[in-house]
């Protein structure tokens, strides 16, 4: 085990999570001099603005909004924005509710009725500002009738099981929702948005940050039924949603607001971070350390277990010292009954490859510091790991097969603990290559 390895590769983890820090990032792109609201191209005198209403979900949005609170201070009239449970805070007079991530419940449910409200009773001179961030979607269910929320829980579950990306997983919601897919700016017409959103996913599309509530979609009701076919889920999905996407690829229910729609004309989306500054920041402080830094990509993508081998090959071709650093986002096909997340799997799969490698690290996390369905943003792993775990009497290989990584680094005290960090830019992947010492 190399300590070394272990120390950079927190400290180069720890500076990368400090450069995903919602309030500066909300402060560099929202710029108010007290008569005009600036943000990119976006442009607005708020003299004839009678109310600037906050919306939003996701885990980095109460941060998001209260930031904007602060820089706009009593022009907010009010507000409401919906966080994962842990990752509220307060937000002047903009409302903070909290609900269940990665599968909705009531309480998002509710929120969601209230929220698709405050849209509907914006005015031509109103103001909504939109802080959108990663979650979003899990957080805003709101089903669109008979569909109950047990039943788009149920294909949510069974989507995440199966390993859909948040690409397809997004495609499927949009067309079984009456806010997301650009449909919460066509509740709020003819105001004026402005959406501010932190990307979680790759490629930064605003019409996959949380379902793209305010962005034009281009994903179409037959798009989202071929996600549930692919998968093989028609014979286990709700029959209620089954019908909704077959009845709307039939053209028998109106699509989801398009880039030609009018609504579209007093809406500006805009990006305010997003993984790519991760990646720098861990890249600045690898080299500060004296490990010269690789950025192997900003688009990790694929099942964990086979893009953790992959990557410790590559880490294997190094010269030392040196740090190889991709961000991005995994998947994991749930096969057993354990417990774990991407970032943990990673890990574990990382930790078979490791073995007789004393001066290889590799730490996997995720940046919103929650890993799947449990309190961990992720694990450590090195060239001693399966000796620990032998001591403990964990088989690492079984635990992979039961997708138990959780308990498996809980056990040899390997966890990357974070708790709600308040904001969401993807995972970071790294591995820190230590010069070989002669013993």
């Amino acid at each position: 085990m190399s300590r070394a390895g272990r120390a950079v590769a927190v400290e180069v983890w720890e500076a990368a999570l400090a450069a995903a820090r919602v309030e500066p990032l909300v402060r560099r792109a929202l710029a108010h001099d007290g008569h005009r609201l600036r943000a990119g191209a976006f442009a607005l005198e708020l003299a004839p603005i009678a109310r600037v209403l906050v919306l939003g979900a996701g885990k980095a949005s109460a941060a998001m909004a209260a930031s904007v609170v602060e820089i706009l201070g009593d022009r907010v009239t009010g507000g409401l924005v919906v966080v994962k449970d842990g990752y509220a805070r307060g937000a002047g007079p903009v409302r903070i509710v909290e609900a269940s991530h990665p599968v909705p419940d009531e309480r998002g449910r509710a929120a969601a009725v209230e929220l698709l409200g405050l849209a509907e009773s914006a005015r031509p001179d109103d103001l909504v500002i939109c802080a959108i961030s990663g979650g979003g979607s899990a957080l805003l269910p709101a089903p669109a009738p008979p569909i109950t929320l047990e039943e788009k829980r149920r294909l949510t579950a069974l989507l995440l099981a199966a390993g859909a990306t948040i690409g397809e997983l997004n495609t499927v919601r949009k067309h079984l929702s009456l806010l997301k897919g650009g449909q919460l700016a066509r509740a709020a017409a003819p105001a004026t948005v402005l959406t501010l959103a932190l990307s979680d996913v790759i490629g930064n599309a605003v019409d996959v940050i949380a379902s793209g509530p305010t962005a034009p979609d281009p994903s179409t009701y037959a798009q989202a039924l071929a996600v549930v076919r692919r998968f093989g889920l028609e014979g286990r999905a709700p029959r209620s949603v089954l019908d909704r996407l077959e009845a709307g690829a039939a053209g028998r229910i109106p699509e989801t607001p398009k880039p030609d729609d009018g609504i579209f004309a007093r809406v500006t989306n805009l990006v305010i971070g997003d993984n790519s500054l991760v990646v720098a920041a861990a890249a600045a402080r690898a080299a500060a350390l004296g490990y010269a830094p690789e950025i192997l990509t900003r688009a990790l993508a694929g099942e964990a277990r086979g893009v953790a081998r992959t990557f410790v090959a590559r880490g294997r071709t190094l010269t030392p010292p040196a740090c190889l650093i991709a961000g991005g986002e995994t998947t994991v096909t749930v096969a057993g009954a354990g417990t774990g997340g991407r970032c943990q799997e990673f890990a574990l799969a990382a930790a078979l490859e490791l073995a007789g490698a004393p001066n290889l690290t590799v730490l996997a996390a995720g940046t919103d510091g929650t890993d799947g369905p449990t309190d961990a943003a992720g694990a450590i792993a090195d060239g001693g790991t399966l000796a620990r775990a032998a001591c403990r009497r964990l088989d690492p290989d079984s635990s992979l097969a039961a997708n138990d990584s959780h308990a498996f680094f809980r056990a040899t005290g390997d966890l990357v603990m974070t708790g709600p960090t308040g904001t969401n830019l993807l995972d970071l992947y790294l591995l820190v290559a230590e010069p070989l010492r002669r013993d």
